[in-house]
């Protein structure tokens, strides 16, 4: 079990972490650079060498291997990723670099997403280092720049450029799983994330004839682009039951003693009406979608432009890119273009494998009045761009955490926090699941 100074060190890592402002704007307008010097020093401080690695100055990754004491066993990646998203604030109430720690709560942005994570993987490695414990299998550590955007000088410059660092990585854990939902009827369900939607960002062109605006034309880019974005802002897209959301399906069934036949679909739409807010879970994974998100045409009221783009967040289940392509030729018409301007594949891992039973154990131990489930992501994370490695991932960041806490809420929103005591429960199940893994 993790000891005392374990438990200290991770609310102080976590509330460092945040004071080092790692806002990943876009379009490479970050530097992670002060956050992986932190967290190499850290690693250092235990005895690991780490390595730093940029493909542009100041994004930078570390990645250090903690040896096991089984040679023939796979090696597990441990990954989180270092930049945030951007924080307004003046809309805080506790500014968003502040890494403050108030009323057993630690606040800033990167408090959930994902800085926590990375302060409890750097408390459990140095905890390891002070008892002596090795672990069974190699453990590689990776903390990834640019995770916020395209992951081009992050998970995907690793990927793709150092795959040697990764050499008998078959697994990998990472963000977003493994935390309280409470469903607001007395239950605390915690899953673990075994799949994750692909990503398919879209830019939408529309041509058109440029003229006065006070004439007829028929022709009119911003008509033709607003009306295709419309249809697809309403298009419902049809169930596709990926193996993944059945099994979180049948474990949410089965948390609440309801029968189901899966292969109906009038059958799940009852149990989701019966899950109450537990439907959040799974609902959003149930099929593709596509939201759009940004409208650009135009540059005078009196002035019909010749082109018009929109942007669209689309996202498909496994297996669900054809129908998604195919779709969008359709809403799209013949007077629009469209094309991926960002892609990653979905994602799919086992929830009948021995790390899977060992994350359930290791959750259970802690939060033994816990119900684990597993869960498919809506959105996705660096797992995608290790998957090319041939790593399956998992996401398993546990937090046990207070009712009216709206976890799910504060990813990418004001306020982001996290309870002290919840960062103690990470520590401790993240220790036990790593120390049977």
């Amino acid at each position: 079990m993790a000891d005392r100074q374990a438990l200290d060190e991770v609310v102080r890592f976590t509330s460092d972490l945040i004071r080092i402002d790692t806002t990943n704007r876009g379009g490479g307008d970050c530097r992670e650079r002060p956050a992986a010097e932190y967290a190499a020093a850290r690693l250092a401080e235990a005895g690991l060498e780490p390595t730093l690695l940029e493909r542009t100055t100041g994004r930078t990754n570390v990645v250090a291997r903690i040896e096991g004491t089984d040679p023939s066993a796979d090696a597990l990646l441990l990954h989180g990723h270092l930049d945030v998203v951007p924080a307004e604030a003046g809309d805080w109430s506790v500014h968003p670099f502040s890494g403050e720690v108030r009323d057993g709560v630690v606040w800033g942005r990167g408090a959930v997403d994902m800085k926590n994570m990375d302060a409890m993987i750097l408390a459990v490695v140095r905890d390891w280092a002070r008892s002596g414990f090795r672990p069974r299998r190699d453990l590689v550590v990776a903390f990834t720049a640019d995770e916020e955007a395209s992951a081009e000088d992050g998970s995907g410059f690793l990927a793709d450029r150092h795959p040697e660092l990764f050499e008998g990585c078959t697994e990998g854990i990472s963000e977003s799983g493994a935390f309280t939902f409470h469903d607001g009827a007395g239950r605390q369900i915690y899953p673990i994330a075994a799949g994750e939607r692909g990503t398919s960002w879209l830019k939408l062109t529309a041509h058109g004839r440029a003229g006065h605006g006070s004439k007829v034309n028929r022709d009119n880019a911003v008509t033709r682009l607003a009306a295709a974005v419309a249809r697809i802002g309403a298009h419902e897209w049809p169930l596709r039951l990926t193996p993944t959301v059945r099994a979180a399906l049948a474990g949410l069934a089965d948390v609440y003693g309801l029968e189901v036949d899966l292969d109906d679909p009038r059958d799940i739409d009852g149990l989701l009406a019966k899950l109450g807010p537990a439907a959040s879970l799974v609902e959003a994974t149930l099929r593709n979608s596509s939201n759009p998100t940004m409208l650009n045409a135009g540059y005078k009221v009196n002035v019909i432009p010749g082109q018009a783009v929109a942007h669209v967040d689309g996202r498909c289940v496994p297996g669900g890119e054809e129908e998604f392509a195919r779709t969008l030729d359709e809403l799209t018409g013949p007077d629009v273009e469209w094309e991926f301007e960002h892609r990653e594949v979905a994602l799919q891992a086992p929830v009948d494998s021995p790390t899977y039973a060992r994350m359930r154990a290791a959750v259970q131990e802690f939060a033994p009045e816990g119900h684990v489930v597993p869960y498919c992501m809506s959105g996705g994370t660096d797992a995608k761009q290790f998957s090319r490695l041939g790593i399956t991932g998992y996401g398993f960041a546990p937090l046990k955490l207070p009712e009216g806490f709206d976890y799910q809420a504060l990813f990418h929103g004001v306020d982001e926090r996290v309870p002290v005591e919840a960062l103690h429960f990470g520590v401790q199940v993240l220790d036990r699941f790593l120390r049977t893994a």
